[in-house]
């Protein structure tokens, strides 16, 4: 058995893998020693820690706990990389920050590992597997492995990078921003690549800004409850008013001063505020968000769904799911009826 002392952490291959809470380290710590072993093997190559980074912290503390270690065949650190990512998106308990880091970070090191630059004559004859640019793309590819589309594969590349740059600018900004506990959202982190480099630390300390908890208002009325929709908006947009009174709507025809916004109006209100000054926004960015709020809907669903599956064996809560996600459907109806007569 490879001893613990001859395992060596790789700074780079640990940044890959989403780190656990202190609570989740904690219960790991617990259910290793109560198990009196480790259950998992410690993944390495070359004597790199590849998986198991938590359980090596572990057993440093409890060295007389056996354990075992597995050695892989890597061709280069780059397919190193790939395995972490696919490994780690292979499992259902991932944030869509930590998910999106994942993806971008299997194709950058995908496209390295098979090429590069596709527009370099370098890359176009040294590709040894497939023809570089008849083949099929390696975004197309990883997109229909996580079922995602090839733009949210080419965005996450981007938002990766830029989460590593935040990282170099104040070390501990990879793990808060991919916590999902930051008031930065994906087009903040990613506007980083573009802004002067002068600026970026102020704006990395303002992205890594904790999240304000959310007000929690009386149901006594309607107009309280109007609010309290409003405010929940997706974490994408979330701080964006959505009332009559404090943005101006820009549509063809402005609605009656005393007719509430439909949702397509407030899509536009959104829109129009978001190419203020203070947050510039395109095409691409919108339907970022919207794919985000869609994504993050169904993650939660599928948690909900996973951790308490015996709850669903109840008649009555089936039936009230049902009438729950009914909401959402008929949001989604009625968006389908405003886009087709717009």
């Amino acid at each position: 058995m490879m001893k613990l002392t001859a395992l060596k952490v790789d700074p780079e291959f640990q940044g890959k893998i989403p780190p656990l809470t202190f609570e989740e380290l904690e219960q790991l710590e617990k259910n290793i020693v109560n198990d009196g072993k480790v259950i998992n093997p410690i993944i390495v190559w070359n004597r790199l820690i590849v998986d198991g980074h938590n359980r090596y912290a572990i057993l440093q503390k409890h060295p007389d706990i056996p354990y075992t270690v597995h050695e892989k065949e890597f061709a280069d650190r780059f397919e190193v990389i790939i395995w972490i990512c696919k490994n780690q998106l292979g499992r259902r308990n991932l944030s869509p920050e930590q998910k999106n880091y994942l993806l971008g970070k299997q194709y950058e090191a995908e496209k390295v590992a098979h090429g590069g630059d596709r527009k370099s004559a370098d890359a176009k004859s040294s590709y040894h597997n497939d023809n570089l640019i008849s083949g099929e793309k390696t975004c197309d590819r990883i997109a229909k492995e996580n079922g995602v589309n090839r733009i949210t594969v080419i965005r996450a590349e981007k938002f990766a990078n830029c989460v590593d740059e935040a990282e170099k600018i104040s070390p501990g900004s990879r793990q808060k921003i991919l916590s999902g506990t930051v008031k930065g959202t994906a087009k903040d982190i990613m506007s980083l690549a573009r802004t002067p480099p002068e600026e970026r630390s102020a704006l990395v300390e303002k992205i890594c800004m904790p999240k304000e908890p959310k007000k929690f208002t009386n149901k006594s009325s309607s107009t309280t409850k109007k609010k309290k929709v409003k405010k929940k908006q997706p974490d994408a947009v979330e701080g964006l008013s959505c009332s009559v009174e404090t943005i101006p709507a820009v549509i063809e025809e402005p609605p009656k001063p005393q007719k509430a916004l439909t949702e397509l109006q407030t899509i536009r209100v959104l829109s129009n505020k978001m190419e203020s000054v203070e947050q510039v926004a395109d095409a691409e960015g919108m339907l970022s968000e919207v794919e985000s709020a869609a994504d993050a809907m169904i993650y939660r669903l599928d948690v909900c769904f996973e951790h308490y599956p015996e709850f669903l064996k109840n008649p009555n809560i089936r039936q009230k799911v049902v009438e729950l996600l009914q909401k959402a459907k008929e949001y989604i109806v009625k968006l389908e009826g405003e886009f087709a007569y717009d």
